[in-house]
């Protein structure tokens, strides 16, 4: 007997086969500036209706810093914390509040379905709609084998036309 394993579908490690190409020429052409600033966190909410939540700690920030779009498949989110220089003298300065671009990729069946900025926290909620005809089907076994040769038979007529 052979036994096939595979793997988990994971929709935010996975690209649209249509952009593949593109996206490895863009990879390989642009030096990889993302760090890991800021911290983030990809929760699975729900494994009924595929839910995600994008966490992103963002302390420093205000709403109207934090810009979201959503391109080609590409969800892009960048923060400007517009934070002046001040004249206080640190002693040590350790809450970063820089500029910065985050980038995911999404698969087509990703919807991005909203985003709330609270306690310093961005959220941005997820939705995995896969369309009826992609969904896995049960396939009944029938053991009536009259079904089996009807069918044989109607595809022996429509070869011979």
């Amino acid at each position: 007997m052979t036994y096939l394993q595979t793997t988990k579908y994971d929709p935010l490690n996975t690209l649209g086969f249509d952009r593949i190409f593109d996206r490895m020429a863009q990879m390989t052409a642009t030096p990889q500036s993302q760090t890991s600033y800021p911290p983030y966190n990809i929760i699975k909410t729900d494994d009924e209706y595929e839910l995600y939540t994008i966490e992103i700690a963002l302390a420093g920030f205000k709403e109207e810093d934090i810009d979201i779009e959503l391109k080609d498949g590409e969800l892009t989110i960048e923060g400007n914390s517009g934070q002046q220089e001040d004249d206080r003298e640190y002693v040590h300065k350790g809450i970063a509040a820089r500029a910065f671009t985050r980038k995911f990729t999404l698969v087509d069946t990703i919807l991005v379905q909203g985003a709330v900025f609270k306690d310093g926290i961005l959220s941005v909620y997820l939705e995995n709609v896969i369309p009826e005809e992609e969904k896995p089907k049960k396939v009944e076994i029938n053991g009536d084998f009259k079904s089996h040769s009807n069918f044989m038979s109607d595809s022996k007529e429509f070869l011979a036309e």
